[in-house]
């Protein structure tokens, strides 16, 4: 009789939290407003086991963090191995959804027209670009945001092109600039990081800053984010593709921020049409949980039923995720150092765990 009045007593707590969910909190500061699992709506059971299991590296191998905001409250911040709150964590490929934000914050700004403007445009100075035929002329700035640029740009194998430019100190504009046109821009999703790249160029061309100059003045300032680091060639050119360092709470930071359309208290730091545009389906995808690709950010399938609607996540190798579900108005931030077979596994838990934590509303 104890051991049912017990579990009847843990049902009556989660489910007066059900009904007590606060309304969305106010936008971090300068920390974040924390509430518990139940307060919010969650299964704080699914979520603590999540937690027991990626310590004790069960299932879900080399995870160094794991943030769930729901409602804009931070329900649970969980470091592993060694990891805390003040370490700046490589973000890989994350780095092209901050770089996306750029985009659109610049052509609100005026330094880039509109996403039809064709890249060579920004280089008017340049007559020896390799390689230069009438889809190169016709490729355009979508074409970059949507990894359909046309280039022979890959990043499969030691000696991809990829490989390549990492390796080179200077000239990574010249580098993708110059590479074999090997389809009609627009026509044929391909990953490509030297897009990413090569539009910081874009930026520097039109304004003098490159990306990350941007980003710090019109996208971390506003946010409240004071620490970051970005990879650079010897030029000063930031890699856009993957080499940006924040806090994972500052990951959260601009989850939130696109969970919010943009808006960042009673400010509007990046236009709500870009983030609207951002996260629409330009590609259309057929890659198990991956269905489509936006400005830079992947669309994921939605609740494990397939009754959801669309996720939206930044990710990166190794495991590294935003995670945005506004179904529920909830993100989810991890960083890892998973090996190249484990780093999808870094996701299952948004699955297996997170989503169904989510009372059903």
């Amino acid at each position: 009789m104890a051991q049912i009045q017990t579990v009847l007593a843990a049902v009556l707590i989660f489910v007066s939290g059900l009904a007590a969910a606060a309304e969305p909190a106010p936008f971090p500061k300068d920390g974040w407003p924390t509430s518990s699992p139940v307060e919010q709506g969650l299964d704080p059971a699914l979520l603590a086991e999540l937690v027991q299991k990626i310590r004790t590296g069960e299932h879900y191998p080399e995870i160094h963090s794991l943030l769930v905001v729901k409602n804009g409250y931070l329900v649970v911040e969980e470091y592993f191995d060694g990891w805390n709150a003040e370490r700046l964590h490589t973000l890989q490929s994350v780095s092209k959804s901050f770089t996306s934000a750029v985009v659109g914050i610049a052509i609100e700004r005026g330094a880039i027209r509109g996403v039809e403007e064709k890249v060579l445009d920004f280089f008017p100075e340049r007559k020896d670009i390799q390689n230069l035929d009438p889809r190169k002329r016709g490729m355009t700035v979508a074409d970059l945001l949507t990894m359909r640029s046309g280039t022979d740009y890959h990043e499969r194998g030691a000696r991809s092109p990829h490989s390549q430019l990492n390796s080179l100190r200077r000239g990574w504009d010249r580098f993708y600039l110059d590479r074999p046109m090997v389809r009609e821009p627009g026509t044929h999703f391909l990953y490509d990081s030297g897009a990413v790249i090569v539009t910081s160029s874009l930026l520097e061309a039109r304004s003098g800053q490159h990306a990350d100059a941007w980003a710090e003045r019109h996208l971390f300032g506003p946010l409240g984010i004071s620490r970051s680091d970005w990879y650079r060639n010897a030029e000063g050119h930031p890699h856009t593709g993957g080499g940006l360092d924040l806090r994972p709470r500052d990951m959260a930071r601009f989850g939130l921020l696109y969970l919010r359309g943009g808006r960042w208290g009673d400010r509007q730091v990046v236009p709500a049409s870009w983030v609207e545009a951002s996260l629409k389906r330009h590609v259309d995808l057929d890659r198990g949980r991956e269905v489509g690709y936006g400005y830079w950010w992947w669309v994921l399938e939605g609740d494990p039923d397939g009754k959801g609607q669309d996720i939206y996540a930044a990710m990166g190798f190794m495991g590294q995720f935003i995670v945005l579900v506004p179904e529920h108005d909830l993100l989810m931030v991890t960083t890892a150092g998973a090996r190249r077979e484990d780093q999808d596994r870094a996701i299952d838990f948004l699955y297996s765990h997170v989503l169904k934590a989510v009372h059903a509303e």
